[in-house]
């Protein structure tokens, strides 16, 4: 049986912001943040697996979930998610210090805070983090303008998501983006990811700004910067490399994180960037072990 979940809201810089909650309160806790336009109830198959007993407390991102969205297109700059967790964690947390596990933007939210307040943090777990950062990390700089131009397009034309007249083709919908999703996953996915419209069918719980691609988001050397600042040890866990290009893009990559002080990896085979959905019991024994 899924262990059960509670919601409450609090209000953080002026959203109404969702955070779902497992385990007992006096339990050690742990804080789980959620990738682009994903929801808190995606941790719900990790937190079945968890052995040990933690008080798990997940935010829906603003414009996710049950969360406010922000006012106009411009309120998901990468480093409002960053500010969102520190006014979180100033309401919520009991201890000292908190861990922090992170999937794909959330990872980079978490690894960003821990370099930004490294006296808050005990330990960090990034999920597929790194994905964003060996696609995006190497823009040309003389590339600016145009990319700019299209920001300023895509903000003038916020194109709806795809709506589906029923339950199953929301599964059916999901099942094509990954294969490895049972079909058990992917009804509770479409629970929270999805609600039943005014106009019978099937909506997206998000913002559709979302979609607008912050220019600009990632520059290496202030990057690596936050990296060094960083205290806490960092495990990071990822999908095994299934192509020679996606081994060598990692290699590439991979002399950046020499800036984190104390880094480990851990690869996990037969699993995609939603790894939290393909191997959630893996990825909560390492949790387990990491952060216990």
């Amino acid at each position: 049986m899924p262990k059960p979940s509670r919601s409450r809201f609090i209000d953080v810089h002026g959203l109404r912001y969702h955070l779902r909650e497992w385990g007992p309160a006096d339990a050690p806790q742990l804080f789980m943040l959620h990738g682009w336009l994903d929801t808190s109830a995606s941790f719900q198959f990790i937190v079945d697996a968890l052995a040990k007993e933690w008080h798990v407390v997940a935010p829906d991102w603003r414009g996710c979930g049950l969360s406010d969205w922000a006012t106009g297109a411009n309120g998901y700059r990468f480093i409002d998610f960053v500010a969102d967790l520190d006014r979180i964690l100033e309401q919520v947390k009991t201890a000292e210090t908190v861990n922090l596990v992170g999937h794909s933007m959330g990872a980079n939210v978490a690894c960003h805070y821990a370099g930004i307040r490294p006296a808050l943090v005990r330990r960090v777990v990034s999920l597929e983090g790194f994905g964003p950062l060996l696609r995006n990390g190497d823009e040309d700089p003389a590339e600016t303008p145009q990319r700019l131009a299209r920001w300023l397009d895509d903000l003038r034309d916020l194109r709806p998501f795809t709506r589906f007249a029923t339950e199953q083709e929301v599964i059916a919908g999901l099942q094509r983006l990954n294969p490895r999703l049972p079909e058990a996953r992917a009804r509770h996915l479409c629970a929270h990811w999805f609600r039943y419209g005014a106009q019978g069918d099937f909506e997206r719980l998000g913002d559709p700004a979302y979609k607008v691609r912050e220019p600009g988001r990632y520059r290496p050397a202030e990057l690596e910067a936050i990296w060094r600042a960083v205290t806490a040890p960092v495990l990071h866990v990822g999908a095994a490399p299934v192509s020679p290009s996606e081994a060598e893009q990692a290699e590439r990559f991979r002399a950046r994180l020499n800036a984190f002080r104390d880094f480990r990896e851990e690869a996990i085979g037969d699993a995609g960037h939603m790894i939290h959905h393909d191997q959630p019991e893996k990825l909560a024994r390492l949790i387990d072990a990491f952060c216990g």
